[in-house]
C-alpha cells in the first residue's frame, strides 16, 4: 500500500529507534479534513470544541487558520499512519497572552492525539510524539518555553503534560472571543510549561 503522505513536505522528521519516523507536515485543510473530522467529532475530543460540526465545517476552520501568520496547523504522520494534530500558536498573539506574562521565546501548543487503535493502548506512544514535537517546536523554531492551556476538566490530558515534564503554572479563565472569523467560548484553563533546558540541556 502507498503512502499517501509520501509526497508531501515535512517540516520537520523525527527518528526514533524501535519507534519509526514522525514527521511534521502543515495541515492540508481540504486533504486533510476527512482525517481530522473523524477525530474531532468524537467523544473524547469535546474539549478541543469541534463536536458536531461538519467536514466541511472544519476544512473551513483549517483553511482560514492558514491564512494566519501566527496560528499553525500540522499533521503528525508516523510511518504513513496519522496519529496526531497539532497547532502551535504565538502567545502574545492569543487571548492565553492576556492571562499570564508571555516570555520572550515562547510558543503555545494544541495536542490532539489520534484515537487508539485495535491494539489498545501503547506505553510509551505519547511521550515519543511529545518528544518529537518538542523537537521541532524548540529547537527547529529556536523556542525557550512551551505554554499549554487545557481546559481544566479534561483531567487527562493535564496530567499527561505534568507526567511528561511541565510544570504547572495557574489557574487561569481564558476569555471569551467573539469575532466575524473566530467563536471562542470562555474557558477555565490549567497552564503549564516546559523548558527547553528540560528536554535539552545545554
Amino acid at each position: 500500500m502507498s503512502d499517501p503522505y509520501a509526497s508531501r513536505t515535512a517540516v520537520h522528521a523525527h527518528v526514533s529507534d524501535g519507534f519509526g519516523t514522525v514527521l511534521v507536515l502543515p495541515l492540508d485543510p481540504e486533504a486533510d479534513a476527512g482525517v481530522v473530522h473523524r477525530w474531532v467529532s468524537e467523544e473524547r475530543a469535546v474539549f478541543w470544541g469541534m463536536n458536531g460540526l461538519t467536514e466541511q465545517q472544519v476544512a473551513e476552520i483549517y483553511a482560514h487558520m492558514a491564512t494566519l501568520t501566527t496560528h499553525h496547523a500540522f499533521l503528525l504522520v508516523r510511518d504513513g499512519e496519522p496519529v496526531a494534530l497539532l497547532q502551535t500558536y504565538e502567545p502574545e498573539a492569543d487571548r492565553v497572552s492576556e492571562c499570564y506574562d508571555v516570555r520572550p521565546g515562547d510558543i503555545g501548543i494544541h495536542l490532539l492525539l489520534a484515537p487508539i487503535g485495535p491494539g489498545g493502548a501503547r506505553p510509551g506512544w505519547t511521550a515519543r510524539l511529545v518528544t518529537a514535537i518538542a523537537e521541532y517546536v524548540l529547537l527547529g523554531l529556536d523556542r525557550r518555553r512551551v505554554v499549554v492551556d487545557p481546559d481544566v476538566r479534561n483531567e487527562k490530558a493535564v496530567t499527561r503534560f505534568l507526567q511528561l515534564g511541565f510544570t504547572r503554572g495557574p489557574l487561569v479563565v481564558l476569555p471569551e472571543i467573539d469575532l466575524p472569523d473566530v467563536y471562542l467560548p470562555e474557558k477555565k484553563a490549567q497552564l503549564a510549561f516546559l523548558d527547553r533546558e528540560i528536554l535539552f540541556p545545554g
